[in-house]
C-alpha cells in the first residue's frame, strides 16, 4: 500500500526508531508513547487488522509473538507487559496497517480504560 505510513516504515522512506528488525517483523518505538516502554510490532507485509489475518498469512502473527517475547527481556520487562491490538473503527483503529502495542515498565490498570460516567 503505498499510502501506509507503516508500510513507509517497513521499507525504510520514513526513519523510525528500530528496536528489533527481520525479513517479516518491524518493531519500532512509538512516538507518542503510553508507556515508559512503548513499541509497536508490525508484520512487513501489508496486513490492514486483525480482520484480514488468514490462514495465508497466519503464521506472522505468531512470529509477532515470539518477537514480542524475545524482546521483552531486551527491553527490561521481567515484571510484565501488556500487548495491546486495535481492531477497527470501533477499537480505535487509527493506522489500517496491523501492529500490535507491546506496553511496559510501570503497572497496568484494569479495566484499561475509566468507565464513561
Amino acid at each position: 500500500m503505498e499510502d501506509c505510513v507503516f508500510c513507509k516504515i517497513a521499507a525504510g522512506d520514513i526513519p523510525s526508531n528500530k528496536a528489533y528488525e527481520d525479513d517479516t517483523v518491524l518493531a519500532f518505538y512509538d512516538l507518542d508513547p503510553q508507556a515508559p516502554v512503548h513499541v509497536l510490532l508490525i508484520p512487513k507485509e501489508h496486513i490492514p487488522s486483525v480482520m484480514d489475518i488468514t490462514p495465508e498469512n497466519s503464521q506472522v502473527v505468531a512470529h509477532i509473538f515470539e518477537v514480542a517475547a524475545r524482546l521483552a527481556p531486551q527491553l527490561g520487562l521481567e515484571n510484565g507487559f501488556r500487548i495491546v491490538n486495535n481492531c477497527g473503527k470501533d477499537g480505535m483503529q487509527t493506522v489500517q496497517h496491523l501492529h500490535f502495542h507491546l506496553l511496559g515498565k510501570k503497572q497496568m490498570g484494569w479495566p484499561p480504560f475509566p468507565p464513561e460516567g
